[in-house]
């Protein structure tokens, strides 16, 4: 375990860090972001299309490209996403904040519902992301949720290719096994539960709007655990038998690295509130895969005081250098 990320003694409480991720204080010049981000529609094959924002450097002269993905619910607007965004935008890098399926505002993009075993969709995207710069480097942060979606990236890169000048992979608190962090959502700290339900539910009414007749969620609005709403929706899932089968699709084993070939880097914590820290314990560090467990962060944390500074956009900001 590594002591990299020491937070003040006040601050070392896992649910402040991950209260703090979200602060809006972490945010600095996020409307000069957002003004100098320019909306595209991404193809994600069989007609899906995805909605990203891209922050380009004047006169094209950035270090790099950096692709970012948010967490379950979250979106290009996440607070994390946004100071991220800003954090390396300052830094010389060209920004791409990509919108997974109905996150964000995209509801009215596909008809098809979202759900997160999506990753050809994903995929295909950030290989039209990395060609948006024709020479540099190319790197992709995920956090949560999106942190999954990062290391799926990273193996299918490693096993296909197909995604122009991919240099590093950094996930940051990914969920590796969904069905222990599910459990871990409803019996944990109840403000998590009721937040993603509430964010969750809010979701599944704007899609039944959009799409009059296709979709039905009424009854579900009073289920109170995130399993129980999994349970129900798996009907408008017909490629998953049950719900342990959806999961299965997007767990993350050990063995699952074995052929990793880009750089990847996985950060997160011992105290993570969401994403149990076992599930880490038997990945090993290889040549291409780098494990930096810290003592303290919570989830999607890892907040300096005072200050608002962070030390995930710090330590990756670090490795790009070095690498």
């Amino acid at each position: 375990m590594n002591n990299d990320f020491p937070p003040g003694f006040f601050f070392r409480n896992p649910h402040i860090q991950t209260f703090l991720g979200r602060s809006k204080f972490r945010l600095r010049e996020e409307e000069t972001l957002r003004q100098g981000s320019a909306p595209v529609i991404l193809d994600g094959g069989d007609g899906v299309r995805l909605l990203g924002y891209h922050s380009r450097q004047p006169e094209d002269k950035g270090r790099g490209l950096i692709a970012l993905i948010h967490g379950w619910e979250g979106s290009v607007d996440s607070t994390y996403i946004l100071s991220t965004a800003c954090f390396f935008f300052r830094k010389g890098f060209d920004i791409f904040r990509l919108n997974l399926r109905d996150h964000g505002e995209s509801h009215h993009l596909n008809k098809g519902l979202f759900h997160c075993a999506l990753l050809p969709e994903t995929f295909r995207a950030m290989q039209h992301i990395g060609s948006l710069r024709r020479q540099g480097h190319f790197y992709l942060i995920g956090f949560s949720l999106g942190g999954n979606y990062a290391l799926r990236i990273a193996m299918k890169h490693s096993q296909k290719g197909g995604i122009p000048n991919l240099s590093h992979v950094f996930a940051v608190s990914p969920a590796l096994d969904p069905y222990k962090a599910t459990l871990a959502i409803d019996q944990g700290f109840a403000i998590y539960r009721r937040y993603f339900l509430k964010k969750w539910k809010r979701s599944l009414l704007k899609k039944e709007k959009l799409s009059p007749g296709l979709y039905d969620f009424r009854s579900m609005m009073k289920i109170g655990t995130c399993m129980e709403l999994t349970e129900a929706i798996m009907p408008y899932y017909p490629d998953f038998s049950d719900y342990r089968q959806y999961f299965s699709h997007y767990t993350l084993t050990a063995q699952t690295f074995d052929r990793l070939s880009v750089p990847t880097t996985i950060m997160v914590s011992a105290d993570d509130p969401v994403v149990p820290s076992d599930d880490f314990q038997e990945l090993k560090h290889q040549h291409h895969l780098h494990l930096s467990m810290q003592r303290y962060g919570g989830h999607c944390g890892f907040i300096d005081m005072p200050g608002f500074s962070c030390w995930y956009e710090r330590r990756i900001y670090d490795t790009i250098n070095a690498g």
